[in-house]
């Protein structure tokens, strides 16, 4: 049962996350409402006021009692981590008029350098020449699959750079102001406290750069039920993240991550038509695999194969003769190693059905 409710935790993940970007990608590029400021305000707006219903309804946000409730703590913390939150959303969501879902999802691999540099920036890493080498590795598939595409925006390009830069800064800051006092805060009381602030910043953006040329008729023709909608589903993407990270370890997160980079490219495919050149596809292809490697690291891949072949080919009937006797199921070591199988394989069939398919 256990295995059971995480797959449902990373079916609802996936699900919640692919349809709040396929969402916000048809509401921003097709159906006309080129407001993506205005869009991710709504959301943070509509955010806080579930979760302040939520703090007064529910336990789920009891954990911000363990907070400070000073001026101190929200002019230091909350107020800068909120200042790079609103510049990550605003630049991750003025992307959707640039470039297609596909590339996004591309550009969107090289998340571990920028983390990486800024952690480094700020004292908190000392990269090992391994590791090094592995994020250009990564750097250099996504470089490929950049100067692969047929349609390329360098506006849109900068934008998803600043959106990464942002969110890596928003990591750091958020292990620097709070683990550094001995204080935790999960996504979902980081969001009890940081929506209204980046829901008022992006306002102020928004009345600067797109009220200016707002058009009634754009919010006419969308609906503004289907807005409601859509910052619902961004809602459900926050709440089912809290508790997927809870319920698993970093590792189904790093490979269910890859899982939905591939069915969100399939979609862009499938929805929007995006062509895939063959050096797309070569370069992802490239940054995955190396993503996989520097998720887990050599020690464990090697582990992990050692321990699935030890129990592949071991006396079959005695080994489940055992294990139902026991009541055990196979090693942490197998288990992981089918993990990264099974997202090879997607890589595999993904990559080879993209590429007969153009």
């Amino acid at each position: 049962m256990a295995s059971q409710a995480i797959g449902l935790y990373m079916g609802a993940w996936v699900i919640s996350s692919n349809s709040t970007i396929l969402f916000n990608k048809w509401l921003i590029d097709t159906a006309g409402f080129k407001y993506p400021i205005l869009l991710v305000s709504i959301h943070l707006i509509f955010a806080s006021i579930v979760t302040q219903i939520m703090a007064r309804m529910t336990t789920k946000l009891d954990s911000r009692h363990d907070l400070p409730k000073t001026w101190t703590f929200f002019l230091t913390t909350i107020l800068p981590i909120g200042i790079v939150s609103s510049g990550s959303l605003v630049c991750s969501n003025l992307v959707y008029l640039h470039l297609s879902v596909a590339l996004i999802q591309m550009l969107k691999a090289a998340s571990p350098f920028t983390v990486l540099l800024v952690q480094w920036m700020f004292g908190l890493a000392n990269p090992t020449r391994t590791q090094i080498i592995n994020i250009l590795i990564i750097v250099f598939g996504v470089a490929i699959a950049s100067a692969g595409t047929l349609e390329f925006s360098f506006i849109g390009f900068f934008f998803q750079l600043g959106g990464l830069g942002f969110e890596a800064v928003r990591v750091v800051l958020i292990e620097v102001l709070l683990s550094r006092q001995g204080l935790k805060m999960d996504a979902m009381t980081g969001l009890y406290y940081s929506a209204p602030v980046v829901a008022v910043l992006n306002l102020l953006s928004a009345a600067i750069i797109e009220l200016p040329h707002f058009n009634m008729a754009d919010l006419h023709r969308v609906g503004f039920l289907v807005l409601l909608l859509n910052a619902a589903v961004a809602f459900t993407l926050s709440f089912t993240s809290m508790v997927l990270i809870g319920k698993t370890s970093s590792l189904v997160m790093s490979l269910s991550g890859i899982f939905k980079s591939l069915l969100l490219i399939g979609c862009s495919v499938i929805i929007w038509h995006t062509i895939l050149t063959p050096v797309q596809l070569l370069g992802y292809t490239i940054t995955l695999l190396a993503l996989i490697y520097y998720s887990l690291g050599w020690e464990k891949l090697l582990a992990g194969y050692h321990a699935v072949s030890n129990w592949a080919f071991q006396d079959w009937s005695l080994s489940l003769k055992g294990k139902l006797g026991t009541g055990a199921g196979i090693s942490p070591q197998a288990e992981m190693v089918l993990w990264i199988g099974y997202a090879v394989f997607c890589i595999c069939v993904v990559t080879f059905a993209l590429y007969i398919g153009h």
